[in-house]
């Protein structure tokens, strides 16, 4: 696509203060040539009957050469003009309002392009909107007005010193409603600028997050490689290993991507018991009792059964790392309400929920992913007496849910 074409495509514009300020310069160009091209027409009059053709002619190019050099300069600048040329903007729409009386015929000054000057002054004030500086802007008006004054001189009189009145007023309206309009698109755009750089920060939080998530389980199991362990233990712990690699691997190929919450219920779903079992036969140095059969008719959507599983094993490896326990109970249960409920009890150390702050794999592995998929976790600990958490079933969340609980749990 040439440059030119890319330069007239307005509708493709981004919603970015960068993206307004260029819109506002085809805007300000458009109403600078709209004018020439009204003044254009009616010049060979004005030259016929100006009481000084030279000066009507220096006038009305003076006009015309600012109205084209701005709409030139605005669109290389791509935003409206800078407070300099605005002031000589408005500097030249007032001089020619007050030389306009010398250079027109007597009854020319109303209902005729011939007396162009207070067309030409309402253009100014139209783009002169988007100047930034109150100041400016405000003195700026005030000087045309004062002008027109000075333009209008002893011409008015019966019916015309109304339409003289409504063309001052045409003058104020205009400069505060597009005063407004400027203002307001400037302020769409910034909050359009924030609010992505919102959503950004919210989606490398959520994606810090989520690598947190699926990261923990990887590097508690290399932590434990890492310590001295029997034969039969340590090939336990590279089952795990291998587990967590493939989730680790999917990750970084990009195989589990932000949308995947939203895939709640897509695929088969999966058996919970069998699902418990298999996470619990990476444990058997633990001595896990797994008591499924009242939950052996589970199924869940891959989606939740993944965070269960996630989450089951994050809890096993506290137990293995922190616990210090010599049994764990693993119980499922589905009740007669349809609703059912995962159980992990442990008889080791324990601690106070209220003194000790929740690491990643408790936090975010387990509370975190469970609540995001719709479930309720209950955390039952005292130093001493073991730890139990339950898991209970809960509304499964559509799309939009999960999208909205991700977001709100990034922030």
């Amino acid at each position: 696509m040439s440059r030119w074409n890319r330069l007239w495509r307005v509708a493709e514009l981004p919603t970015t203060k960068a993206g307004v300020e260029r819109a506002f310069s085809y805007f300000i160009a458009g109403v600078r040539l709209g004018t020439v091209a009204q003044m254009l027409p009616a010049l060979h009059i004005g030259v016929a009957t100006s009481p000084h053709r030279a000066a009507y002619i220096a006038c009305w190019a003076a006009a015309a050469l600012a109205s084209i050099v701005g709409s030139a300069v605005t669109l290389v600048r791509r935003r409206p003009l800078g407070a300099a040329a605005s002031c000589a903007d408005f500097a030249l729409a007032c001089l020619l309002l007050v030389l306009a009386p010398m250079v027109l015929q007597e009854g020319e000054r109303f209902g005729t392009w011939v007396a162009y000057q207070p067309g030409y002054a309402l253009s100014v004030i139209l783009v002169a909107g988007g100047v930034r500086g109150r100041v400016l802007w405000a003195g700026g008006l005030l000087g045309i007005i004062a002008a027109y004054t000075a333009y209008l001189g002893g011409a008015v009189g019966g019916n015309m010193t109304w339409t003289a009145l409504g063309n001052i007023l045409t003058y104020v309206v205009y400069a505060l409603v597009i005063r407004m309009f400027y203002g307001f698109t400037r302020r769409i755009a910034r909050d359009a600028d924030d609010a992505r750089a919102r959503e950004a920060e919210l989606a490398r939080r959520e994606e810090e997050r989520r690598a947190q998530v699926l990261m923990h389980n990887g590097v508690a199991v290399l932590r434990l490689l890492t310590e001295p362990a029997g034969d039969a233990e340590r090939s336990r712990l590279i089952d795990l290993a291998e587990v967590e690699l493939r989730r680790m691997r999917s990750y970084l190929r990009g195989g589990q991507s932000r949308q995947d919450a939203a895939a709640v219920g897509a695929g088969q779903p999966v058996a919970v018991a069998a699902l418990v079992e298999r996470v619990c036969g990476r444990f058997a140095d633990l001595h896990v009792d797994a008591l499924l059969d009242l939950g052996a008719g589970l199924r869940l959507a891959p989606a939740r059964a993944d965070a269960v599983e996630r989450a089951l094993e994050s809890l096993l490896l506290n137990v293995r790392v922190h616990a210090g326990a010599s049994e764990v109970v693993v119980h499922l249960d589905q009740h007669d309400d349809r609703t059912w409920s995962l159980t992990v009890r442990d008889d080791g150390d324990g601690f106070d929920p209220q003194t000790v702050t929740p690491g990643i794999g408790l936090r975010e592995v387990v509370v975190g992913e469970l609540c995001r998929q719709g479930f309720e976790v209950d955390i039952d600990a005292a130093p001493g007496a073991g730890t139990t958490v339950t898991i209970r079933s809960g509304a499964e969340p559509t799309a939009t849910a999960v999208a909205h609980d991700t977001s709100r749990g990034a922030a």
